[in-house]
Formats: structure tokens, C-alpha cells, sequence
């Protein structure tokens, strides 16, 4: 299960009508790729099309995709949004990861 707080859902409505994206029809591609200066880094984009193997989630009234191969790296994870002065951008609270990096953007297990 994979959490979106309300922040989150706010700006993904935004980006995903900025996109030509429907919020009550189309997805958040979340996932994980190699990469970052932590090992793995995350990955979001918007999608409309679910492919086979991918879990689908719910939350706050965002459709979530996650890849199988990322699915266990994600488990628990809140999907929250940060608008700061200090930074803004999307931000990952995973329990699964045992290092990240200073930025947040990447993490180990």
C-alpha cells in the first residue's frame, strides 16, 4: 500500500491537469530505478494505461501504479509534497530505506 498525503494530492491534480491528465481517470506511474548517489532512486510520472503486472492502489483519490519489480521496494511508502522555502518537490517516506541521501531523492536498503 502506498499512501498519498493531502499536500501530494493537491499538486499531483495540478500537474496532472497541467498535463493534459485526468485525476479520477488516469495513474501516478510510481517506481525505482538504479541510480542516485544512495543507490536507488525514485521515479513518478503520470500514466493512462495500466500494463500487466502492475500493482494498482488508492489513496486520498490518486490511482497509483507501481511496477512489480519496484512494488517491494515501496511497500508502506507515504507520497508526500513539500512547498517550502527549503525545497520543494514531491517526498518519499519510506520505511523500507536504511540510508537515503541528503537530498531525499535517492536511498539504499
Amino acid at each position: 500500500m502506498i499512501k498519498v498525503s493531502e499536500e501530494a494530492k493537491n499538486k499531483i491534480a495540478q500537474l496532472m491537469a497541467e498535463g493534459g491528465f485526468n485525476i479520477t481517470e488516469d495513474f501516478v506511474r510510481v517506481g525505482v530505478k538504479s541510480g542516485g548517489c544512495s543507490g536507488l532512486s525514485y521515479d513518478l510520472d503520470f500514466d493512462k494505461t495500466e500494463v500487466e503486472g502492475d500493482k494498482l492502489f488508492e489513496d486520498n483519490q490518486v490511482k497509483i501504479l507501481v511496477d512489480k519489480r519496484s512494488f517491494l521496494y515501496l511497500v508502506g511508502t507515504t507520497l508526500e509534497y513539500s512547498g517550502g522555502l527549503n525545497g520543494k518537490g514531491f517526498v518519499f517516506n519510506n520505511p523500507n530505506a536504511q540510508r537515503t541521501c541528503g537530498c531525499g531523492e535517492s536511498f539504499s536498503l
